[in-house]
């Protein structure tokens, strides 16, 4: 897993044809305007990486295999927070569940047993690395 920083450079811009309903249909709108995806998906351009998701033990959080994470290392982490962490020499996308004296790095696939919490205690090499902003998906 090696990460790339945003540079700069890296902003597009796409036209953004405005708004479509996901109720009741309505007459179309048409509403045109630039849309910087860099702009809109990215708070932290300095601290910001994207990763694709490798494994299934995330898909009830809506990370998919072949899905894209953006994470923002500059995102205080919270309970419950998705987030890329280093644990013992490795690094893992997991729901951290922070408590006094520890932490439990938890999967997010009900339908699959093999994929247990993981403890985290004072003799674990640990760091939560950055939080997950935002998925990008295929459909």
């Amino acid at each position: 897993m090696k990460p790339y920083p945003l540079t700069d450079k890296d902003s597009i811009d796409l036209l953004m044809m405005g708004s479509v309903k996901a109720g009741f249909p309505s007459p179309a709108e048409e509403v045109r305007e630039k849309l910087d995806l860099v702009k809109l998906l990215v708070q932290h351009s300095a601290s910001t990486f994207f990763f694709r998701i490798d494994g299934i033990s995330m898909v009830d959080a809506d990370m998919d295999e072949g899905d894209i994470i953006i994470v923002d290392r500059a995102v205080e982490p919270y309970s419950n927070c998705k987030a890329v962490c280093f644990i013992d020499g490795e690094y893992t996308v997991k729901r951290v569940e922070i408590h006094e004296g520890g932490a439990f790095l938890m999967p997010c696939n009900e339908k699959n047993t093999k994929y247990k919490p993981i403890p985290v205690g004072p003799d674990n090499d640990f760091l939560i690395w950055g939080v997950v902003t935002w998925v990008i998906k295929k459909v």
